[in-house]
Formats: structure tokens, C-alpha cells, sequence
């Protein structure tokens, strides 16, 4: 795998339905960012997750307040690929997309939770992952790095990255297990105190809140 030549910074991505997008979601990748050294992280809002439930909200009310979420926040931005299309969103094809535009030699990385990387071997082509981008992963609470067939394990410690450093350096091929705040805050929680009329301000960003009271989301007829 040769090297990055000309210092191209490392682009990373966060899928997510973001049904609400919150703090869970914004604080970890936050400090991940501070870890690895990210000047950006493009928010993904998927369109129609393969192995979830369907969202509640709209691909456009979805794409709304991951925009609203971090409009003051120059670390983030939003890119709406995925939602421009009527298929299953499949991570390997968005991010063979992003490898297509960007070129063989940038370093790109997507970024998922301990929980995701538990699952990633029921992703749809996941082997294919590291051929096309690093992996970062967030901790989740009650969630371990352990992986559970040996096979697995064995892979993950051949791709694992001890330095983030190594993430600059090369396109694509490690996994790096960064150290980030363990929030036990979920989308579905969020929805579930909305159906039952209980407060969520302190669960994610005030601009988020207050185009979900607009709109009127999350409320049960």
C-alpha cells in the first residue's frame, strides 16, 4: 500500500439514520476528531437502512436536522448522497462512490461504534471495507472491542492501528479503536420520551429541539 504524497488530509464519514441526529451521535465523533486529528467529519443521513426499522422522520426532515445540528460547528458537514436514492443504502457502495471522486491514494475513513463493529460481519460485502477506507471506532456503552469467532478477532488485530498517525499515511486498511466519551443516549430513546410527552432538551442540540416541535415529530396521534 504506498503512501499519502502529498499530505492530503484524511476525510472521514458518519452514516447514520439520525432519527433524531443528538448528542450520542455528536459528542463522541467530537473527540474522535481531537484524537485522530480530523479537521472534518461529513455527516451521512442514510435513506433506507438494509438491517433497521424504517425512520419515523423524513429523508428531508432527517437531512434538516443534521444540517440545523451542526450549523455553527466548522468540524461538520452534511452530504445528502445517500438520500437521493430509492435503494437500500449500503455503506460499500456509498464509500466505493467517495473512493471513485476523491482517488486511489486519499486517506478516507468511516466512522462506526463498538456496536457496529460487533455486527460488521453481517454488513452487506464488508469484507471489501478496508479495501476502500480505514475504520474508526467509537466506544458505546456496554459494548466491548472483543470481537466473537476467533477469525474475526485475528483480523481485527492483523488491520488494527495503535497510532493514529498511521491513519494520515496510508489511503485505507486500519482499524483504530479511539478512547471517546461513553453516552448512553439513543435515537429510540429519544423517541420514545416524545411519544410519552417527557422532556429531551438535555439529549440533543437546541436547533434540533426546537424543528422538532415545529414540525411536530415523534408525536403519537
Amino acid at each position: 500500500m504506498r503512501n499519502n504524497p502529498k499530505n492530503t488530509p484524511l476525510a472521514a464519514f458518519f452514516g447514520g439514520t439520525f432519527d433524531p441526529i443528538h448528542y450520542g451521535h455528536l459528542r463522541p465523533v467530537g473527540a474522535l476528531a481531537r484524537q485522530v486529528g480530523l479537521t472534518r467529519i461529513t455527516l451521512l443521513p442514510n435513506n433506507v437502512p438494509p438491517h433497521r426499522p424504517q425512520p419515523e422522520a423524513s429523508a428531508a426532515q432527517r437531512k434538516a436536522m443534521a444540517e440545523l445540528a451542526v450549523a455553527d460547528n466548522p468540524l461538520f458537514d452534511v452530504d445528502d448522497r445517500e438520500l437521493q436514492r430509492a435503494t437500500p443504502s449500503y455503506t460499500i457502495d456509498t464509500l466505493e462512490g467517495l473512493r471513485r471522486e476523491r482517488g486511489a491514494r486519499a486517506p478516507l475513513a468511516f466512522i462506526i461504534g463498538q456496536d457496529s463493529l460487533q455486527t460488521l460481519h453481517l454488513w452487506h460485502r464488508w469484507q471489501d471495507l478496508l479495501g476502500v477506507c480505514h475504520l474508526l471506532v467509537c466506544a458505546r456503552p456496554g459494548y466491548s472491542d472483543t470481537l466473537s469467532t476467533p477469525e474475526l478477532r485475528q483480523w481485527l488485530a492483523r488491520h488494527r492501528a495503535q497510532a493514529p498517525l498511521a491513519l494520515h499515511q496510508q489511503p485505507h486498511g486500519l482499524i483504530y479503536l479511539a478512547d471517546t466519551p461513553l453516552l448512553a443516549i439513543s435515537a429510540t430513546e429519544i423517541r420514545q420520551r416524545r411519544h410519552r410527552h417527557d422532556a429531551v432538551n438535555d439529549l440533543l442540540p437546541p436547533a434540533v429541539l426546537h424543528y422538532i416541535d415545529t414540525n411536530g415529530l415523534y408525536r403519537q396521534a
